[in-house]
């Protein structure tokens, strides 16, 4: 599935819930404090829609992301197994490789991803920012994580947990990508 097609796989299902809920434009942009006009652009399949707004959507309309993400309902509530290369892949992000490692277990308290973020010039960083907590795990190669105004060089190894309203940015460094495990709660 192409990124763009994602937006417009998505959106219906954005839609979708909004209209099962009886809840108007206005309404979903009271509850996740999201400006209507670009709610709108989200249900029209126009731009990207950011993982933190789908979270915010999944959380205050009582439905679990997966839905919204993939249109599949997860069904497991004692474990969820997910093997190597396995995983629900996300495409949201251009420039990043999601993969979902709990999309099949119900009720997440938290999203654990592995992502792959390729290496980029730091003027080619995109800043985003959403509600909530993140935690980053790097497993291969080297990431710096743009915190606001500050640059993080994180290793193999390194570790960095962070308040997700702070605008951050990514991208692997050296010339070679960097996979790390992000957990958003």
């Amino acid at each position: 599935m192409q990124t763009e097609q994602a937006y417009k796989d998505i959106a219906p299902r954005l839609r979708g819930l909004r209209d099962a809920l009886d809840l108007s434009v206005a309404d979903l942009a009271a509850k996740t404090g999201v400006d209507a006009e670009l709610i709108r652009t989200y249900e029209a399949g126009e731009t990207e829609i950011p993982l933190g707004f789908l979270m915010k959507v999944a959380h205050c309309c009582n439905v679990d992301l997966t839905v919204l993400i993939s249109g599949l309902e997860p069904h497991l509530h004692g474990y969820s197994l997910v093997r190597r290369g396995e995983g629900l892949t996300v495409e949201r992000r251009r420039d990043y490789d999601y993969k979902s490692l709990a999309y099949r277990f119900s009720g997440r308290k938290m999203e654990p991803f592995l992502i792959t973020v390729p290496p980029k010039a730091p003027q080619e960083m995109t800043q985003v920012s959403h509600s909530g907590q993140e935690f980053v795990h790097v497993l291969e190669g080297r990431l710096e994580l743009r915190l606001g105004d500050e640059a993080l060089a994180l290793e193999p190894g390194d570790s960095l947990y962070f308040d997700s309203q702070t605008p951050h940015a990514l991208r692997g460094l050296d010339g070679h990508p960097a996979v790390f495990l992000d957990v958003i709660l």
